[in-house]
């Protein structure tokens, strides 16, 4: 190397340095579910997200269950807490009705959102996974209750039994 091309050489490697330590190539650390409890005895917390607003659905695996998995057309008894995205404000939990209170979902009947319905086919029993839900598979542009239209939200699901 020359005299000439060192100080250039410098001068890129100093740009580039300070970029290499802007990006985390662990697609688990931006979601949040690294900050979802492991404890299935104890009721998840949706943590706020700055990240960029998914459009389409996000499940993220946070205890892998061991025992019979859900497919369409099975029922399934779930627990779970559904916040918002942006804020990780709790809309509805299943834990805030008793620690036991499990809803009963019968896979691909319509019974609750399609995000939702989506995000437990493929579970197994005694897992939980946290699934982001934008719009399109929620609510939409109409919302329901508490939530207001377009909202992208975020379930914490417990898998509690498959039948």
């Amino acid at each position: 190397m020359t005299r000439r091309t060192v100080p250039g050489a410098l001068l890129a490697l100093s740009l580039l340095l300070p970029l290499s330590a802007c990006g985390d190539d662990d697609p688990a650390a931006s979601s949040g579910s690294s900050e979802i409890s492991t404890d299935l005895g104890t009721a998840p917390k949706v943590p706020a997200s700055d990240g960029k607003v998914p459009t389409e659905l996000v499940i993220d695996d946070v205890v892998v269950g061991d025992g019979e998995e859900a497919v369409g057309g099975s029922t399934v008894e779930v627990k779970y807490v559904g916040a918002f995205y942006e804020t990780g404000k709790e809309f509805d939990s299943s834990w805030s009705r008793g620690e036991d209170e499990t809803l009963p979902v019968q896979l691909g009947s319509g019974m609750v959102i399609d995000g939702f319905d989506q995000g437990i086919t493929g579970m197994k029993e005694g897992g939980r996974r946290s699934v982001t839900i934008p719009s399109e598979l929620g609510y939409g542009p109409q919302g329901q209750g508490p939530i207001p239209g377009d909202a992208t939200l975020v379930f914490v699901i417990d898998l509690v039994d498959v039948s």
